[in-house]
């Protein structure tokens, strides 16, 4: 169960195993044996680092709280976003059109819920 969470949380955050690996300072091998849930009983410091790396909580790691609350999904969700548009090159100049977009969507979804 933690190894198909870790899985999960790599793959919505673009990382391929070796570059989660490599970044947490364990062997591909060994990370594939968690992923898999071969090893099932990886030691907190392990645990650590992968969550450091993934930048989550342990708790969101070892999925602690199975019932999150909806502020909690849309926070993980703006990181993931953020994420990805880090990966995107954005131009200077495009950043007021962006800021526009937002401002337009907050108001459009305060004027649809009103």
């Amino acid at each position: 169960m933690i190894g198909k969470n870790i899985q999960q949380i790599r793959k919505r955050r673009g990382m391929t195993l070796t570059q989660l690996a490599v970044n947490a300072g364990i062997s591909k091998s060994y990370l594939s044996n968690i992923e898999r849930g071969v090893n099932q009983n990886p030691s907190i410091e392990v645990l650590k680092r992968l969550a450091l790396v993934l930048h989550v909580d342990l708790k969101t790691l070892l999925k602690i709280e199975q019932q999150r609350q909806p502020d909690e999904n849309l926070n993980e969700e703006l990181i993931d976003l953020i994420e990805e548009l880090k990966k995107t090159v954005i131009e200077k100049e495009d950043m007021e059109e962006y800021r526009a977009l937002i401002e337009y969507i907050k108001w459009k979804t305060k004027n649809v819920k009103s």
